[in-house]
């Protein structure tokens, strides 16, 4: 069986559309919510719940275990941390204090650090089933 040819546009989709599926899980998730909520001692949280980052989570980690699965290992690592970074700064960019930054920073050091744990268990996993690492 013939293999097409990779193009750089086809070297690239995995990437781009790991990207787009971590910007839209973000916004499905967290960018709809933008007010603190108001305790009944006076305290303030929020502006997400632990149900919503949750969600986030377990939604990101069907779309890297996914990709990683297929052997899209940049895709999976790159992608994901490029479009959770751009959310966060679209999300978070009218912060007055410029303390956004701050966030999007660890954000972006967060998923790098997640997707790459979560990219390299799926792998070996792959490995031992006896797949062959792409």
């Amino acid at each position: 069986m013939r293999q097409r040819p990779h193009t750089p546009v086809r070297r690239l989709l995995p990437l781009l559309v790991t990207a787009a599926a971590a910007s839209a899980a973000w916004a499905a998730w967290l960018g709809w919510d933008r007010n603190h909520d108001v305790r009944a001692d006076g305290t303030t949280t929020g502006p997400y719940a632990v149900w919503q980052v949750a969600g986030l989570v377990l939604t990101l980690l069907l779309s890297v275990g996914r990709a990683a699965a297929r052997g899209h290992v940049a895709g999976a690592v790159l992608g994901t941390t490029a479009g959770l970074t751009a959310a966060a700064y679209l999300d978070w960019s009218d912060d007055s204090t410029g303390l956004f930054m701050v966030g999007v920073t660890l954000v972006m050091l967060g998923s790098l650090a997640g997707t790459a744990v979560v990219t390299t268990a799926v792998r070996a996993v792959r490995r031992d089933e006896g797949h062959p690492a792409a």
